[in-house]
């Protein structure tokens, strides 16, 4: 076994291979770049060795600087985590002429597998079904187009060397096509330096299903099962879980042999994944395999019980894989959210900065669920504009579907982040929804669910009850300690501008019962003081955690997806705020603003001239992502308010029109 292994990654995939590491007993060595200094994963690792500026192509990707670090550690292995160079099969075949261990596939597996192109003819020639399309280079735009009319709309333009979401578009149409495949091209060589793309039939109402494989170097691969990754935006996995409540145990066999078999044609010998894209009939299509450590991989892990970062370890190193496929079965439920820098009310844009507060649940058994919480950053870390603006991807299992859904939910609530937009209350949203409950899912639910955005969820009557609860008893806490001399019991309690009569009471217990328009509610296990941003308590026997913010005329209160302003009035002065008139948003509409912190591509407009709706006026590219903005009206520039290679904030103005 290694004695000291190297890791050629950062952020929170560095912090769960070093956790496996020391489990191991094995040394860890780290490199990082600028912005990852002082790092978790930093902090964590037995040794830690710098390589260079910010961007992953100035670091991460350099292959030279992993090298010299590994000479310079000593280290015997190098372990890429996902992303980066973990795909890169001239790096695999650098490492093992220089005598290093990849703790990975054998490179000719990488090279078979791991391009989307040379996959799928792969597949095709194996006998696997896969998704129509055209699997060769397209040199031009105008190729593109002729290609897809052939194939027939919608098309999904792919970058060959893509993963993670990013160099993934879908076109609709000729116009689609042509600025997709440039934006495309961009973007892969942008992010992997590699701009070759292909083209594939997008399968409408589509569900992404894979399966986990894992091999050994003595001809061993079995099948860890499945995992249902169908809840996407902007074709990113936001929601994964394991197993799928898609498939039936054949077609769940059928998959899995198929993948293990497409696996043991190229002796796989490592942890990878085939991924396949399923109808809602249970048919599937092969739609590529990733040759390394999954981002989801905890779902798979916490339903079969294998560390598969030991794995990967123990088969590089050269270890006969401890069990076969009939060892191997499902416990239970697994779901995945992951926790993202993003404002999910502004579309889901980046949101960089510093994580002011990250307050994250309690792990392990919490009673009727389990939760896992793989996170690589802590309360005062910057989410840099260099890499994905991932925070952590929280877990939850149950013995069901059902436990493990309600225990994410309730996970959830009890992860409070402050400092910059995040997607926990979108995630919240979610798991409360009927359809994601009931399991019919599909790559298309976000855009189906929340056509016009996510504006957050109305308070449902449960949750109305919790906003007056928490309010009347954060009010009676906050009277107690300013020595309020009234002891007024009877309040007006404003939800947004929905009044509800409160009359407060205490019983034997000392608990706090709550006289609520003619019913009693009973608040107990208060664990909240002025200064805290979540209020814990068990309202009629049912916990919960709210987040709460003090406000000049009230509480800010969010549960779940629903979040309202809540005052506590006399109600002489809740009469008086319901007559209030209410506030008018600025007009912005001749305004092009920012959506996100990031740097100017390109403005191609100028003073004066005329802009049709629909039109490209500003690009910015944050997070290795090219964010196109369009006007969203006919009219003439007045004003440019920035340049190509200008740094941006979130708001600044970049173009307004007359």
């Amino acid at each position: 076994m290694f004695k000291k292994i190297l890791i050629a990654n950062r952020g929170e995939i560095a912090v769960r291979i070093i956790k496996t590491c020391r489990k191991m007993g094995i040394k860890t060595v780290l490199v990082y770049s600028d912005a990852d200094a002082g790092s978790l994963a930093c902090e964590m690792a037995d040794e830690t060795i710098h390589i260079g500026p910010s961007p992953a192509a100035q670091s991460y990707l350099i292959q030279d600087k992993i090298v010299d670090a590994v000479r310079q550690s000593g280290a015997e292995a190098v372990h890429p985590g996902f992303g980066f160079l973990s795909e890169n099969p001239v790096f695999a075949r650098r490492l093992e002429a220089e005598g290093i261990t990849f703790i990975g596939p054998n490179p000719h597996a990488i090279e078979a597998m791991g391009d989307k192109i040379t996959s799928k003819k792969f597949a095709a020639e194996a006998g696997v079904s896969t998704v129509p399309g055209h699997m060769g280079l397209i040199e031009s735009t105008e190729e593109a187009v002729k290609i897809a009319n052939e194939i027939g709309y919608p098309v999904m333009i792919k970058a060959s060397a893509g993963g993670g979401g990013k160099g993934i578009r879908v076109a609709h149409s000729d116009a689609d096509m042509a600025e997709g495949f440039a934006a495309v091209k961009a973007e892969a060589l942008t992010a992997f330096g590699d701009d070759r793309v292909f083209l594939e039939k997008f399968i409408v109402n589509p569900r992404h299903i894979e399966i986990q494989v894992l091999g050994d170097k003595h001809g061993n691969i079995v099948s860890l099962f499945d995992r249902e990754c169908s809840i996407q935006r902007r074709n990113q996995k936001v929601i994964e879980e394991a197993p799928s409540p898609l498939l039936d145990d054949a077609t769940r066999k059928a998959m899995g042999d198929q993948a293990v078999a497409l696996a043991r044609a190229v002796n796989y010998d490592s942890a990878g994944t085939v991924e396949f894209v399923a109808g809602q009939d249970r048919s599937f299509y092969f739609l590529e395999m990733n040759t390394r450590l999954q981002v989801e991989h905890p779902v798979t892990e916490l339903i079969t019980g294998v560390d598969l970062v030991e794995q990967m370890i123990r088969s590089a190193a050269g270890e006969t894989m401890g069990f076969k496929q009939e060892d191997l079965s499902i416990n239970g439920w697994a779901i995945e959210s992951r926790i993202y820098a993003e404002d999910p009310y502004r579309g889901f844009l980046p949101s960089i900065g510093r994580l002011v507060r990250y307050e994250q649940p309690e792990e392990g058994d919490q009673g009727d669920y389990t939760v896992r919480n793989d996170s690589g950053v802590r309360e005062g870390d910057e989410i840099s504009m260099f890499y994905d603006p991932m925070i952590a991807k929280l877990c939850a299992w149950g013995e069901t579907r059902d436990a493990a859904v309600e225990g994410m939910a309730r996970a959830l609530e009890d992860t409070h982040l402050s400092g910059l937009g995040h997607n926990v209350p979108f995630l919240s949203a979610v798991m409360d929804q009927e359809r994601f409950k009931s399991g019919q899912l599909s790559t298309s639910y976000i855009k189906d669910e929340f056509p016009d955005g996510f504006r957050g969820l109305e308070p449902s009557e449960a949750q109305k009850d919790i906003f007056v609860t928490v309010a009347a008893a954060m009010n009676e806490v906050l009277a107690e300690q300013a020595g309020d001399p009234s002891e007024r019991t009877d309040w007006t309690v404003l939800i947004d501008r929905e009044a509800h009569e409160v009359s407060l009471s205490y019983d034997e217990a000392e608990d706090l019962v709550i006289s609520l328009d003619d019913r009693d509610l009973t608040l107990s296990e208060i664990d909240w003081r002025p200064g805290m941003a979540q209020f814990r308590a068990v309202l009629d026997e049912e916990p919960f955690t709210a987040e709460v913010k003090r406000a000049p005329d009230g509480f800010d209160i969010r549960h779940r997806a629903a979040r309202a302003r809540v005052r506590v009035l006399t109600p002489r002065a809740a009469d008086m705020y319901q007559r209030l008139p209410e506030k008018v948003a600025a007009d912005t509409s001749k305004l092009v603003l920012s959506p996100m912190p990031g740097l100017v591509v390109d403005i191609p407009v100028s003073v004066g001239q005329e802009v049709k709706s629909g039109e490209t006026v500003a690009i910015i590219e944050a997070m290795k992502m090219q964010n196109i903005l369009k006007a969203e009206r006919d009219g003439v520039v007045k004003a440019v308010g920035a340049k190509a290679g200008d740094p941006v904030a979130a708001d600044d103005v970049l173009v307004e029109f007359a």
